[in-house]
């Protein structure tokens, strides 16, 4: 059985995908879009092989988001902060993967994962955090 917080580090990147497909329906420039969607496909990457760790270890996939995420969805909506068009796209991109970061930083310095849930980890951080750069820079274009 995964530890808690691997798994819910699988809950966090799903919610991460389905905070992508949000952020790609709210963007207008074609090139944001693209961009988002390549960094989409990266993150369904990065949760297929997290998934792949939780079927190793005998757990089931995690094919839903959380209710948190959810929430945090709606609230985004209700908020109107997507008012902006693609500025405001590209900071919640960014802000998300702050994030997805530190909740994979914070579960490294947990030691309370084994080792191949650490390693992992340590592969998907660095997509994050390769993302997260893409993010970064994504937002200066669109301020």
């Amino acid at each position: 059985m995964a530890s808690t917080f691997f798994k819910s580090l699988v809950d966090t990147t799903y919610d991460s995908v389905e905070g992508y497909n949000k952020v790609i329906d709210k963007a207008t420039d074609p090139r944001l879009k693209s961009e988002l969607e390549k960094l989409l496909a990266n993150r369904k990457d990065t949760l297929a092989q997290l998934n792949a760790e939780l079927e190793k270890q005998g757990d089931e996939l995690v094919t839903k988001g959380t209710a948190t995420g959810a929430l945090h969805r709606a609230w985004i909506d209700i908020a109107g902060l997507f008012e902006d068009g693609d500025e405001n796209a590209a900071e919640r991109l960014s802000e998300g993967e702050s994030f997805l970061a530190s909740k994979f930083e914070e579960a490294l310095e947990s030691g309370v994962m084994s080792a191949s849930e650490e390693e992992v980890v340590r592969g998907a951080l660095q997509n994050i955090r390769a993302s997260e750069q893409i993010a970064k820079s994504l937002v200066l274009e669109h301020d």
